[in-house]
């Protein structure tokens, strides 16, 4: 009752903003993102809102080299479908996206004829994103902001530290407000801009419903799937997936792994699935195989809709990393009811993981704190259980509705006449 209940609100809703002339918002990042196009297709349907997507690159859409998983990506969902975009006129482009490459033109004439009455730009460390922000502050155009920057993200020196506080106040005055995406992201841009910063809670999410029902699909085949990897019928798994990165720590988990081990050469009871690919393989392998271990698959990098049939089969999710922004993937094993071990210096872990609750969140590079989470666990499949569907349920106040009212409270605050 309660869903059919938010399901009236949201239709009478939308009913009541068709009547209102919508606001015109355009909104620049750097390239097609395959955890941002879904948002943005469904901020298309607000009938309030007119937004159009400015991207300065096609990289992603065309196939290209992912330096982070070291292999040639072609995104398997559709990333152009779904709503009103433009790649924007270059200068430049050498195919790579960093602060000078590419280099677009045209964002100050778009802004001028499209009348827009709002800017959301995705970062802030190009040249590009320079370029809207003072773009728009010639044509007197709002700016609001969102990044997945958290103040542990990386090591910064003191001098580039000073450098940063500089280059906020030089361009602080052109934000008008942040769309924060957790709760680590808030405290940079209060630490960076000051703590009367409008921010407008916008969290990152995922597609909730399309990743708990590829979850569902998957477990009537989860049997196959353990055949397929030849894994023993009864036995637990713990999942890794994301970049073999050094900064993602697999080597880690495979430290704590190797430690739950009865005997060195004897394999634990568990088994451990490291899906993707990267700079570190070749360190990860080597480690593997100096254990004598048989229990740990390599299975290399998969395309995001094969990811749920691996979140089914799991029955915990680690991801160790060190200077870690945020950690999407968190979101999507969530729907599949899945307790989650992440070390502090994961972005999201402040938002998604409650302590003994859903997971546990543990010091970063401590090995053997994390092998005690592991072994506590795995030891204790009742808690795993619960602590799964305690996840399940907290993922679902992260969601494209809590993003979509973020981006309106922000709209309402920053132009005229709109309303939430």
């Amino acid at each position: 009752m309660a869903e059919l209940s938010s399901k009236r609100d949201t239709e009478a809703s939308q009913t009541a903003a068709a009547t209102r002339v919508p606001v015109r918002l355009a909104y620049f990042i750097s390239h097609p993102i395959q955890y941002q196009v879904p948002l943005i297709r469904r901020i298309a349907q607000e009938p309030d809102i007119a937004m159009t997507v400015y991207y300065f690159s096609d990289i992603s859409t065309r196939g290209y080299h992912d330096k982070g998983f070291g292999v040639t990506v072609q995104w398997d969902i559709p990333l152009l479908d779904g709503y009103k975009y433009e790649f924007l006129p270059t200068f430049r482009d050498r195919g790579s996206l960093s602060f000078a490459d590419p280099i677009v033109y045209g964002i100050y004439s778009r802004l001028r004829r499209g009348r827009f009455q709002a800017v959301w730009l995705h970062g802030y460390n190009t040249l590009n994103c320079l370029h809207v922000l003072f773009a728009a502050r010639l044509l007197g155009i709002p700016v609001l902001i969102r990044t997945d920057s958290s103040l542990s993200d990386r090591i910064r020196s003191k001098t580039t530290l000073m450098a940063k506080n500089l280059f906020f106040s030089i361009i602080g005055n052109s934000i008008h407000g942040v769309l924060s995406v957790g709760q680590a992201n808030t405290d940079y841009w209060k630490h960076h801009l000051g703590a009367d910063i409008p921010v407008f809670p916008m969290p990152y999410a995922v597609d909730n419903q399309l990743f708990r029902a590829k979850a569902l699909e998957a477990t009537p085949d989860r049997e196959a799937l353990r055949q397929e990897l030849n894994l023993e019928p009864g036995r637990p798994v713990i999942l890794f997936a994301s970049k073999l990165q050094g900064r993602k720590r697999c080597i880690d988990l495979v430290e704590a792994y190797i430690r739950l081990s009865p005997s060195p050469g004897i394999d634990p009871y568990a088994y451990l699935l490291i899906v993707g690919d990267g700079e570190e393989r070749t360190n990860v392998e080597n480690r593997i195989r100096e254990s004598g271990l048989d229990s740990i698959r390599m299975l290399g990098f998969r395309n995001q809709s094969e990811l749920p049939r691996f979140f089914d089969l799991c029955d915990l999710f680690v991801l160790p990393s060190i200077h870690e922004p945020y950690g999407l993937v968190v979101n999507e094993v969530m729907n599949a009811a899945r307790p989650i071990v992440v070390s502090d210096q994961v972005g999201c872990q402040a938002d998604l993981v409650q302590n003994g609750v859903n997971g546990f969140v543990y010091p970063a590079l401590h090995v053997e704190v994390l092998a005690e989470k592991l072994a506590f666990l795995l030891t204790n499949e009742p808690l795993r259980k619960s602590m799964g569907e305690n996840s399940l349920r907290l993922i679902q106040k992260f969601s494209f509705e809590q993003d979509v009212l973020g981006l309106r409270q922000a709209l309402a605050f920053t132009v005229p006449g709109f309303r939430v």
